[in-house]
């Protein structure tokens, strides 16, 4: 009897807290294994992104006249590239644009994107109908065409890439949130809101947000993929971010005429890096949906 007890008090015990969070985050890899190996690539990446300095044997830019077009080897893991400089450097420091094009560029489609979807939800009527069909004209017009345009007009600088993706990105954060609001405005705790002489702003912003950035946050790291994809498509063909940056983008268009010639790691490394950062974005963000829309998971 007196051990029964003594486990039984043993179990009731409170657990340290990183045990607790050891167990949530063992729950979630064991709930969404799509979400886990995800968040492992893009650690992995931000990782190198972050202590780039500690991993790239040689200076990204720092070019080798006699070592033009070397294949990989015990000196440069990756070969060089067609002004000799490392690849495999390059490549590590190209994560670092990766997520600094792909973060503020997320950053400002939420920014654009959020308080419209909560206003033209919220209101509806004509002014709904108007932006909607805005931003339908907009998504049907080729995206990669668009950006092309808007970045050779405005300039070729990064700032002006990050400001082109993140505002031809924002109709999707308008549509995911206005989605929300309009399931959410006619519910009682708005009513309540309204009858207790709430101003809108505070209806929007206190009542509705909160519980309509779901869909925004599920959809951020799968809007991030797409931003570095952009971001390198733009690269590759002249009008983004140019050489001797280490973008991959760049370093693909500059290795894609070696290729023909034998000179293959000098596409194939950045492009595998790009594939691999790209689809570790989007399994995370297809396994935060499925944690945060239990419904869509069932219904796979």
């Amino acid at each position: 009897m007196s051990t029964a007890t003594t486990i039984e008090t043993q179990d009731d015990r409170p657990r340290p807290p990183g045990g607790r969070i050891w167990n949530r985050l063992v729950g979630i890899v064991r709930r969404s294994p799509t979400m886990a190996i995800g968040a492992g690539i893009i650690l992995f990446f931000a990782f190198l992104a972050v202590f780039h300095l500690l991993v790239m044997p040689h200076d990204p830019v720092r070019a080798y006249p006699t070592e033009v077009l070397k294949p990989p080897s015990a000196r440069f893991w990756f070969g060089t590239d067609g002004n000799g400089m490392d690849v495999f450097s390059r490549v590590i420091y190209g994560s670092l644009y990766a997520f600094g094009i792909a973060g503020p560029s997320v950053a400002i489609g939420l920014l654009l994107g959020v308080p419209l979807g909560l206003w033209t939800g919220y209101r509806g009527g004509t002014f709904d109908e108007v932006v909607m069909r805005v931003f339908d004209a907009l998504r049907v017009f080729p995206i990669i065409i668009l950006a092309l345009a808007i970045v050779a007009a405005t300039g070729q600088s990064l700032v002006n890439v990050i400001f082109v993706i993140g505002l031809i990105d924002s109709p999707i954060f308008v549509r995911v949130v206005r989605a929300e609001v309009l399931a959410l405005r006619s519910n009682n705790f708005v009513e309540a809101a309204k009858a207790l002489g709430n101003p809108t702003w505070r209806i929007l912003f206190v009542h509705l947000l909160p519980n309509a950035l779901r869909g925004a946050i599920a959809q951020t790291s799968v809007r991030a993929a797409w931003a570095v994809r952009i971001s390198a498509t733009l690269a590759f063909l002249g009008v983004g971010i140019q050489q001797p940056t280490p973008e991959w983008g760049a370093m693909i268009r500059q290795g894609a005429e070696f290729i023909v010639t034998g000179q293959w790691w000098v596409a194939i490394f950045p492009g595998a890096a790009l594939i691999v950062l790209v689809l570790g974005l989007n399994m995370f963000g297809d396994g935060a949906q499925d944690l945060l829309d239990p419904q869509r998971k069932s219904a796979r």
